[in-house]
């Protein structure tokens, strides 16, 4: 699975870096190891010959070539080391975004945007802190244990008097097996209230004037705060067992300091080991206490970052919905008809179809009009034409072919949709307009805001087309960023195009000017319009009436009004309103 060769293809791919970072890391230790045998060396010649201005000469050359030497190069080692981390967190970004646009809009209806952002956030800086301090920490304890057990192996200290002294360290496996799942699901437990607040934050922030509209504050402060409870009592608990398990390996290298000392000066009484051998064996046991410390953090953080990876693996491997077949090809959308063949639909987890039994057909070049109750599922009709959700094989076609075998490229390229929320980008209204092709020319965005009857309102604007907009647009009125959208939508210039009640939020003015604009500028190409407003379509070649799902109404504008039907009594309704 691809999710869970995440880490493992980028250590993969850069082992010669991590090789190198590690290998100047544990040459630091190495010659940082050789300190106290120096140190326990100059004992014995200060005990045997006393202080000489040589001996001191020589040994503190000796001990400041061992401190350069090792800080240069750990120094140089931690720097490559955390220099891969950052490169994996990019990377690791760069592929999430990039699986997210691959993912259907069900995965999106069912996950929120903070849950989203905490898979970006929190749980690939995990990862990367675990990649980048546990391989500086681990590399740095495991390579000076191996030097202490080496240097004090070829020494002449009692093998019995250092098994005696390092007899407390073998509890520490003990420890690691007790610990370190109950550390590494503590951790998930921690990322997943994160995730729930980020997503809380999010919703807030995104209703924060519906909040203060109906001054609700306390009840948003308390919605909120829940989620930040949960934070805090996870990370607690996480706290406490962290905490418990980091304090017992410094306690377990102090009782090893204890019996050095104890048991040390002792054999030292007696003349079985000399002062020096004392000096260095107590200062390597001294130093044995920090990479203990080490491995635990190491520990800590491993399940730490377990936990996330765990979840970032999960989110890796969801395969997206819509799956383009092996054999795909391409459409020429200006000559492709549009047939539907007895399409039933059901969401997924819906227990009752959107759509049944609809059959149609659209020749190219035709304006159709949809209309009908909210809940009828004209929006999801147009969601299937775009492979949005996957409809059963064999009941639409374009050009011929079963959507299924059409490259999702070309079929996207050749439709434009223009929803009727008309989402807008935090940035110039001419990059919005221009979204398709940022490239385009001045006078071409120029030209379909005018088709869009948005042109005198963005002239207005100090700025004009380069205005930035606020989050989503929020700097523009509904009308304007619908009109905006629309076109957005009209620049694209596709053969086909959907428009799903995209003038909705504007003036019958307005709506009319659009529509006669409309006209014009798709004259021979395919158009798909759903409204509320009959004004809206009923100059469409063919209107077909939607009801629970079914088509119960097609025909023309006069042909549904001597029906005498649904569509005849929407269209009194709407006469009178106007009247």
């Amino acid at each position: 699975m691809r999710g869970k060769r995440l880490l493992f293809d980028y250590v993969k791919a850069n082992w010669y870096r991590y090789v190198l970072a590690v290998s100047i890391m544990g040459a630091a230790q190495v010659i940082h190891s050789l300190f106290p045998i120096v140190v326990g060396n100059f004992t014995d010649e200060l005990e045997m010959n006393g202080l000489t201005a040589q001996g001191v000469r020589h040994y503190g050359l000796l001990l400041l070539a061992i401190g350069a030497g090792y800080g240069v190069m750990f120094g140089f080692g931690q720097y490559n080391n955390h220099k891969l981390g950052r490169t994996f967190e990019y990377q690791a970004r760069q592929q999430l975004f990039e699986h997210f646009t691959r993912l259907s809009e069900w995965y999106f209806s069912k996950n929120g945007i903070g849950k989203l952002l905490s898979f970006m956030l929190n749980d690939v800086s995990s990862v990367r802190e675990s990649i980048a301090n546990a391989i500086n920490q681990l590399t740095s304890a495991a390579v000076l244990l191996a030097s202490i057990i080496v240097i004090l192996a070829g020494s002449e200290i009692p093998w019995t008097f250092i098994m005696v002294c390092v007899l407390p360290l073998l509890s520490i496996p003990f420890m690691v097996v007790y610990f370190g799942p109950r550390i590494r699901s503590r951790s998930r437990r921690v990322q997943e209230a994160l995730a729930a607040m980020t997503d809380s934050a999010e919703e807030q922030f995104g209703g924060i004037r519906v909040t203060k509209t109906f001054a609700v504050e306390e009840i948003a402060r308390q919605r909120f705060g829940k989620t930040v409870d949960q934070i805090r009592d996870n990370h607690l608990s996480l706290v406490r067992l962290s905490s418990m398990f980091q304090s017992l390996l410094p306690m377990v290298g102090g009782l090893s300091l204890v019996i050095t000392i104890v048991y040390g000066g002792w054999l030292t009484l007696q003349g079985a080991m000399t002062t020096g051998m004392f000096v260095a064996v107590t200062l390597y046991i001294r130093m044995l206490v920090h990479p203990l410390q080490q491995i635990g953090n190491v520990i800590n953080t491993m399940q730490r970052a377990s936990a996330s990876l765990e979840r970032l693996n999960q989110l890796l491997e969801i395969r997206p919905d819509i799956q383009e077949s092996a054999d795909a090809v391409p459409i020429v959308g200006a000559q492709a008809s549009i047939e539907i063949r007895d399409l039933t639909f059901t969401y997924p987890e819906a227990g009752k179809p959107s759509l049944s039994d609809i059959s149609l057909t659209i020749q190219p070049g035709e304006t159709i009009g949809i209309v009908g109750k909210t809940g009828s599922g004209k929006t999801t009709l147009l969601k299937l034409l775009l492979r949005v959700y996957d409809p059963p094989r064999g009941t639409i076609f374009i050009g011929g072919i079963d959507v299924h075998d059409i490259k999702l490229e070309s079929l996207r390229k050749n439709i434009a949709y223009v929803p009727q929320e008309g989402f807008l980008f935090s940035t110039t209204i001419r990059e919005n307009i221009a979204f398709s092709n940022r490239q385009l020319d001045l006078s071409r965005v120029e030209e379909a805001s005018r088709q869009a009857e948005i042109f005198g309102n963005i002239m207005e604007l100090p700025d004009r087309f380069e205005t930035m907009l606020g989050e989503r647009g929020l700097t523009l009125s509904g009308g304007q960023r619908q009109r905006t959208s629309l076109a957005r939508g009209l620049i694209k210039d596709a053969p086909i195009l959907l428009l799903d009640d995209s003038v909705s939020a504007v003036d019958a003015v307005t709506e009319t000017k659009i529509i006669r604009n409309l006209r014009k500028v798709r004259a021979g190409k395919t158009t798909i319009l759903i409204a509320h407003r009959i004004s809206a379509l009923r100059h469409a070649d063919r209107i077909y009436v939607l009801d629970e799902g079914r088509i119960i109404e097609q025909g023309t504008h006069e042909q549904l009004l001597r029906l005498g039907g649904y569509y005849t009594s929407l269209y009194a309704l709407q006469e009178e309103g106007i009247s």
